[in-house]
């Protein structure tokens, strides 16, 4: 063997010391050891179990709905007409002392309610809350939730916040102590009465006031961000996160022994901590931080796919992959031998089952799909393909780029052997993302990158690797946006994703037939379950020249292939215009849209 050739964790055997000695050296090399200033990051609320929906709404904007001001398209279950006023919040906040981040604007009420029971099952609140104000007056954002129901605190004073008692919240544990900023405040009890409502409030106006970026002007017209399955905007409670991170954590993570490296790995490590509850995971070391979906895809391509594919090894996809899982598996299956299958669609963008599991059989090694199509919209049964999958010995990677802001997640659930998304997608920043990788599958997983940080030990002959995540996360790695991504999600899980699912839902179901209706344009996926893509070509009209004159009116919507040049050259075209919507889009910007491309139907200016 030459001096060049390295080893994995599994060829120590000329090591002066054992593989487990080594283990428990790493872990002591990694922990954080120091304890804090008096500096700490700041409270936010609790956030409250995935799938129940705390109220994000503003007094004055239930105020407004009851006045007669919602939309006439409105369905009643996002109207809220309070019996009685809000009272004004009784615990103002202390000078100095940064309260808690609402979606909504400052003395916003907060409703912890039972699981969402689908649209026309709204559960009843038990009660209106006030919370803090100030935070997004320019104090610091909200920290990172903590693990398992436990709460950080501010340096000082415990600011005055309502215990919100979230039935079903995960009780804190002594494991918790391991961020060494958790601490369990006591709050005092809640004075404020609780106000009767027959159904759940969605005020979007209270959530669009959270994004700046909706107040802008293009072309002298308010911008209509309707180009959301290509990227998201970000809340304030993101941006100040990402800015207090700078100015308050700011250090490599791992690896020191002094205040501001605490700070960061604890804040890198909690906004992993808020991926796997966001997704269901069992473990936190089963989250990898990428760059997002394509590096996910790609990570699993290179490392298991080139240590588990050989020659005649099958791999299935599906006719409505993006790109990124159309490509990696094109490259690996060159330099491996294996053979790509692709799973058919019908015409209306329905993945045909019968004819994806005729794809499957002794040689399938792997089968990726899509949770949802970013070209039509449609939504694929995961569960039901990873249990293929898996009857035949697959392992499944799932990519939930367009899934993730829209639907729920649970990859406990769906058995999901990997499973992948961007931060851009939910809210997040761009440059981020995660794969969550089943334990066992991450363990048959060899590392794709080499260097600082992923390592145990090295030799110049051979080098022993850390265990997941850290084993894939070469380097330094993107931690600000990690911070961000982390808030993203607390903001979604604040609002709440199924209360999410039904208003963007509401906001298809009202678009489609309105804009079905127009002369001359062809929806271009129907499939039976969508998410909220609703791509559309118009007869006479490219669909570039569409996206432009919409842009004239300050409409953005994207126009082209939408990197799924295969499903559209299925359905005979080569581009659409695709307007996709997002739970802070409303009913009147749907009419400013409708009017618009009737307007360029007609040939009216």
């Amino acid at each position: 063997m030459s001096t060049s050739e390295y080893k994995s964790l599994d060829a120590e055997g000329d090591l002066p010391i054992s593989a487990a000695e080594l283990a428990a050296l790493a872990t002591q090399l990694y922990a954080t050891s120091i304890r804090p200033g008096p500096d700490s990051p700041p409270v936010t609320t609790q956030v409250a179990p995935r799938g129940t929906t705390p109220d994000a709404t503003a007094a004055s904007s239930a105020v407004t709905t009851a006045a007669g001001l919602a939309h006439p398209a409105t369905p009643p279950a996002f109207v809220s007409v309070p019996d009685v006023a809000l009272p004004a919040p009784t615990s103002p906040e202390p000078d100095g002392i940064p309260g808690v981040v609402p979606v909504a604007p400052r003395g916003n009420a907060a409703s912890p309610i039972a699981p969402f029971g689908g649209l026309e099952a709204f559960a009843v609140p038990t009660g209106l809350v006030p919370t803090v104000p100030g935070v997004l007056a320019g104090g610091p954002p909200s920290a990172p939730v903590a693990p398992r129901g436990s709460a950080p605190t501010w340096p000082g004073a415990v600011p005055t916040v309502p215990d919100l008692d979230w039935s079903g919240s995960p009780a804190p544990s002594d494991d918790a102590a391991g961020y060494y900023f958790l601490q369990t405040p006591t709050a005092p009890a809640d004075p404020t009465p609780a106000v009767p409502d027959d159904h759940e409030i969605f005020d979007v106006n209270a959530i669009r006031a959270d994004f700046p970026i909706l107040r802008e002007t293009v072309n002298g017209k308010p911008l209509i961000w309707f180009d959301n399955a290509a990227t998201t905007q970000k809340p304030q409670s993101v941006i100040d996160r990402l800015a207090y991170f700078y100015a308050h954590e700011n250090s490599n993570i791992h690896r020191a022994a002094h205040e501001l490296a605490a700070r960061a790995t604890d804040a890198y490590e909690d906004a992993r901590e808020a991926v796997r509850r966001f997704i269901g995971a069992s473990k936190a070391e089963e989250i990898i931080f990428v760059r997002g979906t394509t590096e996910a895809i790609n990570l699993v391509a290179y490392a298991w796919g080139g240590k588990h594919l050989g020659p005649g090894d099958e791999i299935v996809i599906t006719h409505l992959e993006h790109h990124a899982n159309i490509v990696p598996w094109q490259l690996i299956s060159q330099q491996t031998g294996a053979v790509l299958k692709v799973a058919p669609v019908d015409d209306a963008g329905n993945l045909l089952l019968s004819e994806f599991e005729d794809l499957l059989g002794p040689r399938t090694k792997l089968v990726a799909a899509t949770q949802v199509s970013n070209a039509l919209g449609t939504v694929t049964p995961v569960k039901t393909i990873v249990e293929l999958g898996h009857r035949y010995g697959a392992r499944v990677l799932i990519d939930g780029a367009q899934s993730i802001p829209h639907i729920a997640i649970d990859v406990a659930e769906t058995g999901a052997d990997f499973f992948v998304f961007s931060g851009h997608k939910i809210y997040g920043p761009t440059g981020i993302g995660a794969l969550y990788g089943r334990e066992d599958a991450l363990a048959e997983t060899p590392p794709w990158q080499g260097g600082g940080n992923m390592i145990a030990d090295v030799t110049l002959e051979r080098s022993l690797y850390q265990g997941p995540p850290n084993k894939f996360e070469a380097g330094t790695g993107n931690i600000a946006d990690a911070v961000g991504l982390g808030e993203a999600l607390r903001c979604v899980e604040r609002v709440g994703i199924d209360r999410i699912a039904a208003y963007e839902h509401a906001l298809l179901e009202y678009a489609t037939p309105r804009l079905a209706a127009i002369p001359g344009v062809r929806l271009v996926g129907t499939a039976d379950e969508k998410a909220s893509v609703l791509s559309f070509v118009l007869a006479g009209h490219e669909p570039l020249e569409v996206g432009k004159a919409l842009n004239a009116e300050g409409i953005a919507v994207r126009a082209g292939h939408h990197c799924a040049q295969p499903i559209l050259r299925r359905l005979g075209l080569e581009a659409t215009v695709r307007p996709s919507f997002a739970f802070y889009n409303t009913f009147e910007e749907i009419d400013v849209f409708i009017d618009a491309v009737r307007r360029i139907a007609e040939g009216s200016p």
